[in-house]
């Protein structure tokens, strides 16, 4: 009987642990080009009259791939991204960059987001329609013990929406 309870024991905390391990989605493309990806989503803002926000990180990252299951998962959050911003997950591996061409697209990608990497990754570009950087988001002011804040996470997110910048620029 003791082996038995022993063994259930060892199986339930096993199977927590797993459940607890198990990897989050990949959601970065590596194979595709970032700059004609942020072209692609530039061209569908405009569209929408949204604005882009770039998720810069990469599958490596783990508070990268958390953020982004977050945002999945919250249902609120998710939708405010969905009403308001073509949403990216723009690929950066600072190791995978030492290939001349990789160094150049690299370079011109940084330089497109201005250099948004002395933030840490995740870190969150917003871009107006036209390709402009209007704010870089620091994702750890969003953070919140293991994971993200709702309300600060909503509150980023509605200060930097089309219509936001647009009644702020008609304020002045």
């Amino acid at each position: 009987m003791k082996n038995r309870m022993t063994t259930m024991v060892l199986a339930l905390v096993f199977s927590a642990f797993t459940y607890a391990q198990s990897p989050l989605p990949k959601v970065y493309d590596e194979s595709v080009n970032p700059l004609e990806q942020i072209d692609q989503a530039l061209a569908k803002a405009r569209a929408q009259q949204k604005h882009v926000i770039v998720q810069l990180g990469g599958n490596w990252c783990p508070w990268c791939l958390l953020l982004a299951d977050y945002i999945t998962r919250d249902s609120v959050v998710s939708k405010a991204i969905a009403d308001n911003y073509v949403y990216i997950h723009v690929n950066y591996h600072p190791r995978k960059s030492k290939a001349a061409e990789q160094l150049q697209m690299t370079r011109a990608l940084l330089k497109r987001l201005g250099n948004p990497v002395r933030f840490g990754f995740p870190v969150l570009v917003v871009l107006d329609e036209e390709g402009h950087v209007l704010h870089t988001q620091d994702s750890g002011m969003l953070e919140e013990g293991k994971g993200y804040h709702q309300g600060r996470v909503l509150q980023f997110l509605r200060n930097w929406t089309h219509e936001a910048v647009k009644k702020a620029k008609d304020e002045l």
